[in-house]
């Protein structure tokens, strides 16, 4: 894939990031979930990989807390989960194994992040017990979701294109 269509591709990736975040999301206990995020992640590992995904992801974290439409508590769950995804698809080449990887990443290690995170930077003390619930039903829902839309699509015509 030649430069200027994989920055197209993210840039279409992060547009969509931002749009559905103010359309498509649920309180999960203390987060907001945005599966769009999670399906983004999972499909932008599968079809770019691991190093797209992960600024795919900042950037949206980004973008969606310049205007107010999410938290801090975004960038250690998105870039996590993405990298994850991304790097387990890159060495495996199971979509599965990205959406896994996706779900793990976010839910669990990225939940994790967010606990000194938001210490430090949100001043807030909760433990992990509180993130980690949130932001495994924001991650599976989104990883199943990504990974279905993947399964539907041939991307790799769509990367010789």
């Amino acid at each position: 894939m030649n430069r200027t269509r994989l920055l197209t591709t993210m840039a279409v990736f992060v547009a969509i990031g931002v749009i559905t975040a103010q359309l498509l999301w649920f309180p999960a206990g203390v987060a907001r979930a945005y599966p769009v995020q999670h399906a983004i992640n999972v499909m932008a590992a599968i079809i770019l990989g691991p190093g797209p995904a992960v600024a795919i992801a900042f950037m949206i974290s980004l973008l969606r807390n310049m205007l107010g439409l999410g938290t801090l508590l975004a960038f250690p769950g998105g870039m996590v989960g993405a990298f994850l995804a991304g790097y387990l698809y890159q060495k495996f080449g199971k979509r599965a194994l990205a959406t896994v990887g996706e779900a793990f990443g976010s839910g669990i290690i990225g939940a994790l992040f967010a606990v000194p995170f938001a210490q430090l930077l949100i001043g807030s003390s909760v433990g992990a017990l509180f993130f980690v619930p949130s932001f495994l039903v924001s991650s599976i829902t989104g990883a199943m979701i990504g990974w279905f839309i993947v399964s539907k699509i041939n991307y790799e015509k769509l990367v010789r294109i």
